[in-house]
């Protein structure tokens, strides 16, 4: 199998017995990257220091064998630009901040660095504005692994296609409201939604405040699922700094029997009415674990349909909209030069309405109850889930062209809810629809079962083949 197709577990093992070096693994990544740079999925890379720390692990290799090397040794991985990497821009796609080059890593990055991996460079995300289409106007668009035409999804749409171009075995990205798994499933990868607090999200800019903090999550993008629970466990843990980070176990998945496991399949929850290719991706899965032993139920669910307007009131009633614009574009750290913030960095039109909103209205009785029917509906769903999991769509429809998602909040209503309700969700790809994009499924657990979710990822892999490679795909044509 190729180097970039394997798994970082694999890759880290086979640098370890010195069946292939680091610097060779690095480098068959980095010609992937190269050849795809019409993606526009990198916003910069560190190619040359990348080379230089592969040197230096294989010398170490050499030097002592290989014993007892940290997890991830040689492994190359990307990371989303908007989570601080040192030396690499941090600028969240606004423009003010251009030349802003970060001095430290933020505790995920650094955690990933001490297991071992070898930072390539920074994935491209969209900013000012965050959605489900990555582009901005300092890196620009970001294409689709499999079909240039069409999105890359957002927010982390720049290592969804990394990933799912062969670019990097894993990818640190962040999701509040789906940027983590719709970029994993129109990229055909794997993404996961951690449980609350279990990864801090130090280091993130922009940085929201006030409670819509709490719907912030940063979690692993990969093309194998067996590398989601390591690099879980390796990036989680309070760090001192984030308030809501706390200490939680991540289980084993290999521990998760799926006979017996109670499997829920909902279709008629989404906002808009699934197409065909996105119920039948669902069927499949229901299939693959009913033929596993685990006991398939269908459900409802119809209560999800409020997950975007119940989502939306928390962010009105409980976001310090004001407090967080001015987090979002000030820099980070003072300028030599004193200067106002830069909040025309926002669009105007937003910031207009946000300053013009009467008080009254951001915490009407209205979106108060709406905030408490969501906390009522999260704990529901929790006892409904129970030990087992819920199938769900991720998203209404395949791959969409560009700029067809835009001023369409209610797409990201299937994502969105699981933010807003704490439960975790792993994106699982299912292969490809007949013109060649990809399928998949959320898989989601209760609080704390990440693992379970995992387990679940790792059956729909072995049975339905997981990633495919774009390129592979592009040689059949």
């Amino acid at each position: 199998m190729a180097l970039t197709h394997l798994s970082a577990l694999d890759l880290a093992a086979a640098i370890r017995r010195r069946e292939v070096s680091a610097v060779e693994v690095v480098d068959a990544h980095i010609a992937v990257l190269q050849r795809i740079t019409d993606r526009n999925a990198l916003a910069a890379d560190r190619f040359e220091a990348a080379r230089d720390e592969a040197r230096a692990a294989d010398a170490r290799i050499a030097a002592d064998g290989g014993d007892d090397l940290p997890p991830l040794w040689g492994v190359p991985v990307t990371i989303k630009e908007l989570i601080a990497t040192r030396g690499m821009p941090h600028t969240g796609g606004f423009p003010h901040r251009r030349k802003f080059r970060e001095e430290a890593d933020a505790p995920v990055v650094a955690r990933l660095r001490d297991a071992g991996a070898i930072v390539l460079g920074v994935g491209n995300t969209p900013g000012p504005v965050y959605w489900l289409e990555t582009n901005n106007r300092i890196y620009g668009r970001t294409s689709n692994a499999y079909d240039p035409t069409r999105s890359a999804g957002g927010s982390s749409g720049g290592d969804g296609v990394i990933v799912g171009s062969g670019g990097a075995p894993i990818a640190l990205g962040s999701d509040m409201g789906g940027s983590i798994r719709i970029p994993a499933f129109v990229n055909g990868i794997f993404g996961h939604l951690p449980s609350p607090g279990l990864v801090p999200i130090t280091g993130h800019f922009p940085m929201p405040s006030g409670q819509i903090r709490r719907t912030l999550f940063i979690g692993p993008l990969t093309r194998r699922a067996a590398d989601l629970a390591p690099v879980l466990r390796i990036i989680t843990g309070p760090d001192g700094r984030d308030p809501n980070a706390v200490t939680m176990p991540v289980g084993d998945p290999n521990t998760v029997s799926l006979t017996g496991l109670r499997v829920l399949v909902s279709r008629e929850s989404s906002t808009l009415p699934l197409r065909p290719v996105i119920a039948r991706s669902v069927d499949d899965a229901a299939a693959m674990l009913d033929a596993a032993g685990a006991t398939v139920e269908d459900v409802s669910l119809r209560g999800l349909r409020w997950g975007l307007a119940q989502f939306s009131a928390i962010a009105w009633s409980e976001f310090d909209l004001l407090a967080s614009w001015t987090t979002l574009t000030a820099p980070t750290r003072p300028s030599k030069r004193t200067r106002p913030p830069l909040r025309v960095a926002a669009p105007a039109a937003v910031l207009q309405a946000i300053e013009s909103a009467p008080a009254q209205f951001l915490r009407s009785r209205a979106a108060q109850r709406l905030v408490d029917a969501a906390r009522r509906a999260a704990d529901s769903l929790i006892e409904t889930i129970g030990d087992g999991v819920l199938v769900y769509p991720p998203f209404p429809r395949i791959a969409p062209k560009h700029r067809t998602t835009l001023w369409q909040p209610w797409l990201a209503t299937n994502t969105a809810v699981f933010n807003m309700f704490g439960l975790p969700a792993t994106q699982v790809p299912l292969g490809l629809t007949d013109e060649g994009l990809p399928r998949g499924v959320q898989v989601v657990a209760a609080p704390g079962n990440d693992h379970v979710s995992i387990a679940v990822a790792l059956e729909l892999e072995r049975a339905g083949g997981g990633w495919v490679d774009p390129q592979d795909v592009r040689r059949h044509d």
